[in-house]
């Protein structure tokens, strides 16, 4: 069996069985993070961004790979998660790219749309790293590109890729002193690895073990925690616009041609109806999400130029309430000039715990995104709360080094100006919030915000979730550890005596304030404890004490 020549529908199939082997393996990768820390996001954010990816392609099966591929480009775009799934996104948003306008490509085609998808990720990583997903894909780009000089078969081209992906794989170790140390390969490669046995599997039409209620149910449960999250900050009395409305039009050419259409001007005219809209087209489809009080109106507008396909509309008044457990507010705003003017400064940052997000908001931020570790937030989650600040400009908190590349994608798609803040930890971002002054101009507010990056020390206290050896520490299952500044410092059976051996080593002459936020496993009896023990030891810290709530992490130090 040979092929010498790829369309949409084949490809289309490829990225389905890419996106289920990687779904059906995305706990082993989870499993090759490097820290033993209880995150495993590498497997889940590249499982949910591709998941979107496919679910985009299943939805836009043609003949012509090009349209496919930019499907499968927009739907990877909007539910890229972590850098992992950034990364992944754009190696496929430079693939798409390049057989956009094509309708079959040949292996020559393929071989170079892969090295166009990695100059695209490259390009979106300031500073890349070897030893990592970025050197599998540039390495088997490299021999797909071989590969088809020396044969048309795409069969034979897509194993090379795969043979070389996997001895790229195996070099990252040498490429990452920590791979090499942990005894690891890298997880994001192995995740590509995952994807790419996919592919060759389609073409070879072999099937491959999947899991089939893997997908739905981590997809339905990341969204479950955002929408809870977001619910939890206000009343239902404050929803303006009470109807999530999403739904699809189907270009007719007799209705476009008495209608053209145009997306500024069906964005702009869509803005009349709600708040929270999300407009993407192509060619073939334009897809909307709106929250609006008039849904049927939304809908005729759309009709306008084609059929409507992929309806959904949820009574958010109705769903809050029953997550909040307040009696459902039938009452609805009498006038939408009720709806609050669009302001001048707007604050999104992200955070995992109750208490963290109440403290966040407690200090000026608009909206909190539950979000972090294994519940990264995607690009569209960011660019909804972008939008649900209502503001010219916003300010981006990440308070996760594995969000910040998508809070940056964000800005690409978002039609507010953003800025992102790099802040990596809660108390960064913290820092960066209390440095905010909305009476400065923006580029003002930008410098501070970054400069208070580098004023706060943090700390954190979380479990092995496997033994390893790094940092020059024998670390078994389930042993408690002490990281500062991103590095494995102390461990411990005892969690106690972790978080006192971590404050010794963190605090100095020149710490002046210790801000304890304790999460969801530690009692009030441990935090006293705690604290006795700095105000013993270390008596010209002033102390300051917050529940956070948070999962995980069973203390959060902030150190100034």
């Amino acid at each position: 069996m040979s092929i010498t020549a790829l369309d949409g529908k084949r490809f289309a199939e490829m990225v389905i069985q890419g996106a289920n082997h990687l779904s059906a393996n995305a706990k082993m990768v989870d499993a090759l993070n490097v820290f033993p820390v209880p995150d495993g996001d590498t497997g889940t954010n590249m499982n949910l961004s591709m998941t979107s990816g496919a679910k985009e392609v299943k939805n836009n099966i043609q003949e012509h790979i090009g349209k496919v591929g930019v499907a499968l480009s927009k739907g990877l775009l909007m539910g890229a998660r972590g850098n992992s799934g950034v990364i992944l996104s754009q190696l496929f948003r430079g693939f798409s790219k390049a057989v956009e306008s094509k309708a079959v490509i040949s292996g020559k085609d393929f071989a170079n749309a892969l090295e166009a998808g990695v100059e695209t990720a490259y390009k979106a990583v300031m500073k890349p790293v070897e030893g990592t997903i970025l050197t599998v894909a540039k390495d088997s780009a490299k021999k797909a590109v071989v590969a088809a000089q020396n044969s048309e078969d795409m069969i034979y081209i897509m194993e090379e890729i795969l043979n070389e992906a996997k001895a790229s794989l195996k070099r990252t170790p040498d490429l990452l002193p920590v791979l090499k140390e942990v005894g690891v390969v890298d997880s994001g490669g192995q995740g590509l690895v995952f994807v790419y046995e996919g592919f060759l599997a389609q073409l070879k039409g072999e099937s491959l073990p999947v899991s089939s209620d893997l997908i739905p149910s981590m997809t339905e449960l990341v969204s479950a925690q955002h929408h809870k999250n977001v619910q939890g900050h206000i009343n239902t009395e404050d929803i303006v616009y009470g109807y999530c409305t999403e739904f699809m039009v189907r270009f007719e050419q007799e209705k476009v041609a008495k209608h053209p259409f145009n997306e500024n001007t069906f964005r702009n005219d869509l803005s009349n109806y709600g708040d929270s809209l999300l407009v993407i087209a192509d060619e073939d489809v334009v897809k909307v999400h709106i929250h609006s009080e008039q849904p049927g109106e939304v809908l005729t507008y759309g009709q306008r130029y084609g059929n409507l396909i992929n309806m959904k509309i949820e009574n958010m008044r109705q769903q809050h309430s029953n997550i909040v457990g307040e009696k459902h507010a039938a009452s609805k705003p009498e006038d939408k000039q009720a709806h609050k003017e669009m302001q001048e400064y707007g604050i999104v940052t992200v955070s995992m715990g109750a208490g963290i997000a109440k403290l966040f908001k407690s200090i000026g931020a608009h909206a909190v995104i539950e979000g972090g570790q294994t519940m990264n937030p995607s690009t569209e989650d960011i660019v909804k709360a972008v939008k649900e600040v209502h503001a010219k400009k916003v300010f981006i908190l990440p308070n996760n080094k594995n969000i910040i590349m998508a809070a940056e994608q964000a800005k690409d798609v978002a039609e507010e100006e953003i800025y992102v803040i790099p802040s990596k930890t809660v108390p960064q971002g913290l820092s960066a919030l209390l440095a905010f002054n909305p009476s400065a101009a923006v580029d003002d507010n930008e410098a501070s915000m970054k400069e208070a990056l580098n004023h706060v020390k943090t700390g954190q206290i979380t479990f092995a979730v496997r033994d390893t050896s790094i940092d020059g520490l024998e670390i078994e299952k389930d042993d408690f550890m002490g990281i500062s500044e991103g590095k494995i410092v102390v461990k411990n059976k005892d969690k106690g005596k972790v978080a006192e051996d971590l404050l010794t080593k963190m605090l100095d002459e020149d710490s002046e304030i210790l801000t304890i936020i304790y999460g969801e496993d530690v009692t009030e009896e441990e935090v006293a404890n705690l604290s006795s023990y700095v105000e013993e030891n270390f008596e010209d810290v002033e102390i300051e004490i917050h529940d956070g709530g948070q999962p995980l992490y069973s203390y959060i130090f902030s150190i100034e």
